[in-house]
């Protein structure tokens, strides 16, 4: 279990003051200026070191993706954007980061945005994040104020500004390529990959867009050492993590934890337990609604880390686990899911804007039963032609629920059919 003293974020509740005075109180900005004196070659090597994968889903190491920017400049600027459209649904940890502990972020951004010779950086925070938007936008002001950033940005010699840009409230915009269209003003559609951002992504200048949460560990990393946070978890799964729980569990929460934490422990340490004990474990996605689900008995041994649940059959992803009891209808859970996924389909590759619709409809009706259970096998089909034929991973990100269902839960699916057919009230779905 994590020591309080090795918590990067430490007002995640808002019990504390989260204006600059607070955060410096409790060590934040503590010799930026110095960090990067070390320089950018430095910077990138001890993120390297630290192990530090991608807070945002995809677990891609964050010292290599710094790396990936130009050495020297063609005479185009260079930008660093973060990703803070959290819109996955059962995700909610980005927020309480802009919420409660804003500058870990702002800090964040300027050490990664000097590391990677970007003079400035652009926060995409989600549409609905008004509040958020609002202590995110109070805390860039003092730091201004203070000299912090701006021109001259901690007295290091360095210019840097920070803009925060609101989004609309669209989940595509999530995605990377699609989030840079919408920051110039576009409509929210991914790009074709190469060329990837690093080449040629905001206004066509050598881009990194990297989750809020990557980047607010940064400073808190160089301050205590690689070592340190390499130090918590497993290798190539290390340091601390924000995890969201939600669903069934007796007291749902946000915690930071460290990595490679077992789901018993983490649901009975911070969560008080399932509801209704052990035994009425049904299942859990364990990274947010785009992840497979697996059934309760496989999850209690879980190792909550990236390669521990490629093994379960699903992913870490966001962090975002969503529990359910045995009260669950778990067809309609993930039939509501794959209604999600077709209404922010942005409609541009046929697999996902055909496939969405069409998976949902099937879904529609196995919800009711009043489907053959060959259906079943055809859907699977369907999900594994629109899973990796898509520009980007919304396809995958709508046929992994269902996969993770049929793979898991078709026996009820098979029961659900038959009870229609022959009129047993019992196991239709639940109104």
């Amino acid at each position: 279990m994590l020591k309080d003293e090795d918590r990067i974020f430490t007002n995640l509740y808002g019990m504390h003051d989260r204006s600059l005075k607070g955060a410096m109180a409790r060590g934040h900005w503590d010799g930026t200026a110095k960090i990067l004196q070390n320089g950018r070659e430095w910077i990138i090597e001890q993120m390297k070191a630290s192990g530090l994968r991608g807070r945002g889903g995809a677990g891609f190491p964050t010292g290599l993706k710094w790396s990936f920017m130009p050495k020297e400049s063609d005479g185009r600027p260079a930008y660093l954007v973060v990703n803070a459209d959290e819109s996955e649904p059962g995700t909610c940890k980005d927020r309480e980061i802009m919420r409660h502990d804003p500058h870990t972020l702002i800090e964040g951004c300027l050490i990664a945005s000097y590391a990677m010779k970007a003079h400035a950086c652009y926060i995409y925070i989600r549409g609905e994040y008004i509040r958020e938007r609002e202590a995110l936008q109070t805390a860039i002001d003092e730091a201004y104020d203070a000299g912090l950033i701006g021109k001259n940005a901690c007295k290091s010699g360095y210019d840097f500004d920070l803009y925060l840009h609101h989004g609309a409230g669209a989940y595509i915009c999530g995605e990377e390529t699609a989030l840079l269209e919408s920051l110039e003003g576009k409509k929210g559609m991914p790009r074709m990959k190469p060329p990837f951002p690093a080449m040629a992504g905001l206004y066509g200048c050598p881009t990194t867009v990297n989750n809020v949460e990557s980047i607010a560990v940064a400073p808190t990393i160089l301050r205590r050492g690689p070592e340190w946070f390499a130090g918590f978890g497993r290798p190539n799964n290390t340091g601390t993590k924000i995890f969201a729980i939600s669903g069934h569990v007796n007291a749902p929460c946000v915690v930071e934890e460290s990595m490679s934490i077992s789901f018993e422990e983490l649901i009975d340490k911070h969560c008080g337990g399932i509801r209704g004990g052990w035994s009425n474990l049904k299942a859990v996605i364990p990274g947010g609604s785009s992840v497979p689900c697996v059934r309760g008995e496989n999850m209690r041994d879980a190792v909550m880390d990236f390669d521990a649940l490629k093994e379960k059959g699903s992913s870490l992803g966001t962090a975002a686990v969503i529990v359910m009891d045995q009260s669950t209808d778990i067809i309609k859970a993930i039939w509501r899911l794959s209604k999600f996924y077709k209404h922010e389909s942005c409609g541009q590759c046929t697999p996902c804007r055909e496939g969405t619709g069409w998976m949902m409809r099937v879904m529609d009706r196995l919800v009711r039963g009043e489907a053959e259970v060959e259906e079943i096998d055809m859907l699977f089909d369907v999900t594994k032609q629109v899973e990796g034929h898509t520009i980007c991973a919304l396809g995958d990100a709508a046929a992994w629920p269902i996969q993770g269902l049929i793979r898991n839960f078709r026996d009820e699916i098979e029961d659900r059919i038959k009870a229609q057919k022959s009129g047993r009230v019992s196991a239709v779905a639940a109104e």
